[in-house]
């Protein structure tokens, strides 16, 4: 049963992987046995968390500064990936930003800048790392939706779009994939203590409490919380599961 779950000798991308939820991901991932490629801009908080992977659980980690709006940046990424490792084998497409405004005060640049990041750099990359899936015999594809994918929020209409449409993304490329054996899912975070959540409580006067009080865990998640569903994904585990979007919220989606 523990080789279901083993990743020794898989080769992972973690897109975002240098802080908040990537962070707990690709932590998970390398204590599974998996080699862990950060592609991220910021390059202080890259070479941070490779050290930090490394201290933990052993290496290789690889940092890669890419913007993953620039297609050209990706498959240069991808090329690199390969030259160095021979393969990958798993892609967790977890670059993400938001900007919150009520929707008639959003520029068409800051809907295209969401839109951009959130889920055209999903399309991208899933489309760079195919080549070397397909050739590897197989892979896993991992996409990072949100609460926003089934749920609205009056702040929220380019975030909640994008991650909408990662769960439709996710579905296209599980079916038009399945022959090459790649299994393409989404995981939809709930309320997680990053970064990104932090700036959302200052912009929503008692979100801390309101999160609490619907969440049958009684609690805000934290980044560690995803690493094992996405082991789950990235294993031989999860060989027959395809196209789902799977919530890991503490229950916040299911509550009335």
């Amino acid at each position: 049963m523990k080789d279901l779950f083993s990743l020794n000798g898989k080769v992972a991308i973690v897109t975002g992987g240098n802080g908040g939820i990537g962070l707990g991901i690709a932590r998970g991932l390398a204590g599974a046995g998996s080699k862990i490629v950060i592609a991220a801009r910021n390059q202080a908080k890259t070479a941070e968390a490779k050290r930090k992977i490394e201290e933990e659980f052993g290496g290789p980690v690889m940092g890669v500064q890419v913007d993953v709006r620039q297609e050209q940046q990706i498959q240069a990424m991808v090329a690199q990936v390969v030259d160095k490792f021979g393969r990958i084998d798993i892609l967790v497409n977890n670059a993400g930003l938001n900007i919150r405004k009520i929707p008639q005060e959003y520029s068409a640049a800051e809907w295209d800048e969401v839109l951009e990041v959130n889920l055209r750099s999903a399309f991208l990359c899933s489309k760079a790392i195919y080549p070397a899936m397909k050739r590897a015999g197989g892979g896993k594809i991992i996409n990072i939706g949100s609460m926003t994918s089934i749920l609205g929020g009056a702040k929220l209409a380019p975030y909640g779009a994008s991650k909408g449409g990662i769960v439709q993304l996710t579905r296209s490329l599980a079916v038009a994939w399945a022959p090459d054996n790649i299994q393409v899912n989404a995981i939809l975070p709930g309320w997680i203590n990053t970064d990104l959540t932090v700036q959302a409580r200052r912009d929503m006067p008692g979100l801390e409490e309101r999160v609490v009080a619907r969440t049958p865990a009684g609690r805000w998640g934290e980044p560690d919380d995803l690493k094992g569903v996405a082991v789950f994904l990235a294993s031989r585990a999860s060989d027959f599961v395809t196209g789902t979007a799977l919530p890991v919220d503490g229950g916040f989606s299911i509550m009335m």
